[in-house]
């Protein structure tokens, strides 16, 4: 985990975030926009279990969010009855050294069918979408 990130692996809170962490194909990327307004955008991820890695179009607004603002937050999708919430809070940065989507063996194997779903390859994905972050959660809260 992540320094100051403690899960407490042993609670079910703790399982179930980890599991969602594997399992999840979407979480909620919340930046601050230039006025302050939250925007909070669904992105693919991948967690390596110290940090997020997602991979942006290179006009996405949320990179030029990040470089100014980089707290930001992560989460997922409640259950639709209130239950099951997931909120990470962090720090966010471009990282421009990241493997390129299409050859980023874990993450081609979570995403290839949308990947090609999307861009036609996985090839045409990474060209489409080869700006790298990632997030490093420093808290997790919920229920």
């Amino acid at each position: 985990m992540a320094k100051g990130l403690d899960l407490q692996l042993d609670s079910d809170f703790g399982q179930r975030v980890q599991r969602r962490l594997r399992e999840e194909p979407v979480i909620w990327l919340t930046t601050t926009g230039r006025e302050g307004t939250p925007q909070p955008n669904p992105v693919w991820f991948l967690w390596d279990g110290q940090s997020v890695l997602v991979y942006n179009r290179a006009d996405a607004a949320r990179l030029k969010h990040i470089e100014s603002r980089p707290r930001v937050a992560l989460n997922f999708d409640g259950n639709g009855q209130g239950g099951d919430i997931i909120v990470f809070t962090g720090r966010a940065e471009l990282t421009p050294g990241e493997t390129p989507s299409d050859q980023h063996a874990e993450y081609v194997a979570k995403y290839r069918a949308r990947m090609e779903q999307v861009s036609g390859s996985v090839a045409n994905f990474a060209r489409s979408y080869p700006v790298s972050l990632r997030v490093w959660p420093d808290n997790v809260r919920g229920h």
